[in-house]
């Protein structure tokens, strides 16, 4: 993988949840948003499953594209 891919969790309002991922470069600077959550969860737990899910996705496609 040449550039790498953040989770992040943030809770923008006291109680609500979002994930984010960052692709940085290969230096691990200039990070973008690469994919971020439509909703908002209730608990920082059930942002970080779905973040996880979405990162899991993310890394699924780089593969079958270097294919």
């Amino acid at each position: 993988m040449t550039h790498p891919i953040e989770l992040i969790i943030e809770e923008p309002v006291p109680g609500s949840f979002v994930w984010r991922l960052l692709e940085t470069d290969a230096n691990g600077a200039n990070p973008t948003v690469l994919r971020s959550a439509f909703d908002a969860a209730d608990s920082y737990e059930a942002a970080l499953a779905s973040g996880q899910r979405a990162l899991h996705s993310e890394i699924r496609n780089i593969a079958a594209s270097a294919h």
